[in-house]
């Protein structure tokens, strides 16, 4: 979904927005659909449910978190927290789901269905994303300007270390606690069910609270508090209790990191060009993702022999610690009054 980043937001801005979400969600339903009838060979899966999925999100992701910025100015955090909400209600849901429909009519038809709701879903939701402003058309496809901006450098900076931690936690913390903790198979998958659970509340919530902090400030703070929760509480503790209390500062901290970054974009380079700069932050998020889970999984097989997860948390708390750098930088380079509200 990341990769498509660029090309989304040009697409954003030179087409309806309902056009191009419609287009998104018929390209998801299609691929879950198609990878249905594929046999076991990965790299078919990589195509359809990797690539092809991929790019249909990506047409409906970049309009839905550009769009509330068009259409609020006072509340605009709150309103992007809403909208970014929406993956955390759909983890909620969708996982029990799927794992049901696989038990009782199969992978097929699990991919089958998930396919059909998708795109009707999408097909609803695409009526409402019409675009408050018409964006004037460039001559340049892809404009690079923002590259020289250091604003945007800190904030790419932040995207790649942010991203390359995120997904640690989502990841291992179930097979931390069977394995490490002794705890049971429901348990594990009980902490990704409060994470997700955690990061919607955030994504709310943090919006609310930028509202007085100010954006950056309140991004910054949320990254903070996200890699303390790995370092702090999941790093030097193995009991049940505390891996609890990890997954719920951890969501609630992390869904503050996804959602106020669009709002910060906003912020800085106004409404005109968002869809197009938010594609290009997605391009650090792709190099992160990318980066993050396949490294911390090699660090816990080779460096941990698969039964020390330290080196993987380590690895995810100090490139979190990292990202709160960068928007410490970018706090710094907007004003350097501590206490302005940013």
């Amino acid at each position: 979904m990341n990769l498509f980043g660029i090309p989304s937001g040009i697409l954003c801005e030179r087409f309806d927005s309902r056009l191009v979400t419609f287009l998104g969600g018929l390209i998801m339903g299609l691929a879950l659909v198609v990878a249905s009838f594929c046999d076991s060979a990965v790299w078919k899966l990589l195509i359809t449910q990797g690539f092809v999925f991929g790019g249909g999100a990506s047409l409906v992701f970049i309009p839905a978190v550009s769009m509330p910025a068009q259409w609020f100015t006072k509340r605009r955090a709150l309103a992007v927290g809403f909208v970014v909400a929406g993956s955390g209600v759909g983890g909620l849901w969708l996982t029990p789901a799927t794992d049901h429909m696989i038990s009782a009519l199969g992978t097929a038809w699990a991919l089958r269905i998930t396919g059909i709701i998708v795109f009707a879903v999408n097909s609803v939701a695409s009526l409402f994303m019409r675009n408050r402003l018409v964006v004037q058309r460039r001559e340049k496809i892809v404009d690079l300007s923002v590259l020289r901006d250091p604003r945007f450098l800190f904030i790419f900076g932040g995207g790649i270390c942010g991203t390359t931690a995120y997904f640690t936690p989502l990841f291992l913390l179930p097979s931390f606690a069977i394995q490490v903790s002794g705890k049971s198979d429901g348990f594990g998958t009980n902490l990704i069910t409060i994470i997700n659970a955690a990061s919607t509340i955030g994504r709310i919530g943090t919006g609310q609270v930028a509202k007085s902090l100010g954006n950056i400030n309140t991004l910054s703070l949320c990254t903070f508090l996200a890699s303390l929760s790995i370092l702090a509480l999941w790093l030097p503790f193995d009991a049940g209790g505390t891996l609890v209390a990890c997954a719920v500062v951890y969501g609630l901290f992390c869904g503050g990191f996804i959602g106020l970054v669009p709002v910060v974009m906003a912020e800085l380079w106004g409404i005109q060009r968002i869809a197009t700069i938010i594609g290009l932050l997605y391009v650090a998020n792709f190099i992160g993702t990318m980066v993050g889970a396949p490294s911390s999984g090699a660090l816990l097989d080779s460096v941990g022999g698969g039964n020390d997860f330290k080196p993987s948390i380590v690895f995810s708390g100090v490139f979190m610690a990292i990202a709160f750098l960068f928007f410490v930088l970018l706090r710094v380079s907007v004003s350097r009054s501590l206490l302005k509200q940013i």
